[in-house]
């Protein structure tokens, strides 16, 4: 059983999320906004941070000048350390999976005593800027898209508990890391918070061609010298368009993974889903592979354990169902809308095309039963779809601020990094990590 201290602050939690969710049912249409949030004003943020201090710095970036979706990327310093010259060969002949290993001690060494950063990089007063796209110093790492979780109405990107969660992939996976800022209901109902993770997607798959124009166009080996004078491309539809030299340099879209927790997991399966559809319209981004934690999915037909979890920890049923009627069109409702119930009939396209696929669930959350169920039905059908349920665990235990730093949120960040690199392997070898 979860311990004391777990069980009180649940109760804590459920009086305040009960109390903020009925006041925003309570709110009528005309203060909506039209434009949308990310992050709510209760909400504990942290501000990007462009250095290495801790190992891993971030940038924000809005993304859509129509909407507030906004991204947050996280780069490790590891990925300034130049790549083995044998994987670096590899890399040329586009192979399903990569690997590469820890850095060199003496590489290590180097990067801690600051030697050979001038060359690698533009470091501007401690902050990191990002250097030219054909740049052969540094590493060239897996995208990992991911989606936070707060059901809907709550949660943001840049939220104290997702950085430290998106640190953690980062450093453990050694990937660039793109939390996505999409816009939360009731201010933006369904479909928006997904209209914004597809297309977060072809934003990556526009920042991957823009930066393969740059190089064509003569820009390789040319540091960016200034913040402001970062190569611009016209775009085949005119528009002005601007290279993000953290991904120019660093990113490798052909590697690309969904992660999501909560219903960012729900989110993360419906971008997959359109990642599939959409198939050679997204080159060069390919996702190989998704993560669902503890997955916001439900159904009108309840399961064993929503009848008998119902009351569960942190996320009740009843609390969640607030949520399917602020994130729902009211003449859209339904427990078994395509949104909410992965297994309704007719939902595209094909599962035996979904990408390999971790399922992560607690045994003590009500949703479990259903996310096994949407694993099992992908097995059926040969995609490698794993559960990994972790014992006296509530929703949210690997993602919420609280639980963060307990042992089993660290184990399952490292659960879920052995796994991911399966596919992000460059050697085509799934323990050649």
């Amino acid at each position: 059983m979860p311990s004391v201290s777990v069980k009180l602050y649940s109760v804590f939690f459920k009086f305040l999320l009960k109390h903020r969710l009925q006041n925003r049912i309570q709110t009528p249409p005309e203060q909506s906004d039209p434009f949308g949030v990310t992050t709510r004003p209760e909400e504990s943020v942290v501000p990007a941070n462009p250095s290495f201090s801790d190992g891993v710095a971030t940038k924000d970036i809005h993304i859509d000048t129509v909407t507030s979706l906004s991204v947050r990327i996280f780069l490790p310093e590891s990925a300034l350390v130049p790549a083995e010259p044998r994987a670096e060969a590899r890399s040329g002949r586009r192979e399903r999976r990569y690997s590469y290993g820890p850095p060199l001690r003496e590489e290590a060494s180097r990067r801690s005593e600051g030697i050979g950063v001038e060359g690698l990089n533009l470091m501007t007063e401690g902050m990191y800027r990002g250097y030219a796209p054909a740049a052969a110093a540094g590493r060239r790492m897996p995208v990992v898209m991911q989606f936070h979780g707060g059901g809907w109405v709550s949660g943001a990107r840049d939220s104290v508990a997702n950085d430290v969660f998106c640190r953690r992939i980062a450093k453990l996976c050694e990937v660039v890391v793109v939390a996505v800022g999409y816009r939360l209901a009731p201010e933006n109902r369904y479909p928006a918070a997904f209209d914004d993770g597809v297309k977060v997607l072809n934003w990556l798959a526009k920042q991957a061609n823009l930066a393969e124009c740059s190089r064509s166009m003569g820009g390789g080996g040319k540091e960016f010298k200034k913040l402001d004078s970062h190569k611009h491309i016209v775009d085949s539809f005119g528009a002005a368009s601007m290279v993000e030299p953290w991904l120019a340099a660093h990113a490798d879209p052909s590697r690309c993974v969904l992660l999501g927790a909560s219903c960012g997991a729900n989110i993360a399966d419906y971008v997959a889903r359109k990642a599939v559809e959409g198939g050679k319209l997204l080159d060069p981004v390919r996702v190989v592979a998704q993560v669902l934690m503890y997955p916001f999915f439900i159904g009108s037909v309840p399961t064993r354990s929503e009848i008998k979890l119902a009351n569960s920890y942190f996320y009740d049923k009843a609390m969640c169902m607030l949520s399917w009627k602020l994130f729902l069109p009211e003449e859209e409702f339904s427990l078994d809308h395509p949104a909410a119930n992965p297994l309704v009939p007719g939902r595209s396209p094909p599962l035996k095309l979904m990408p390999p696929t971790l399922t992560v669930v607690a045994e003590h959350d009500w949703m479990r039963d259903r996310a096994i169920a949407y694993s099992e039905e992908l097995r059926k059908v040969n995609v490698d779809a794993p559960v990994l349920e972790y014992k006296d665990a509530v929703h949210e235990f690997a993602t919420l601020d609280v639980l963060l730093k307990s042992p089993q949120a660290q184990v399952c960040a490292e659960d879920i990094a052995i796994w991911v690199k399966k596919y992000i392997s460059l050697r085509g070898h799934e323990f050649s990590y």
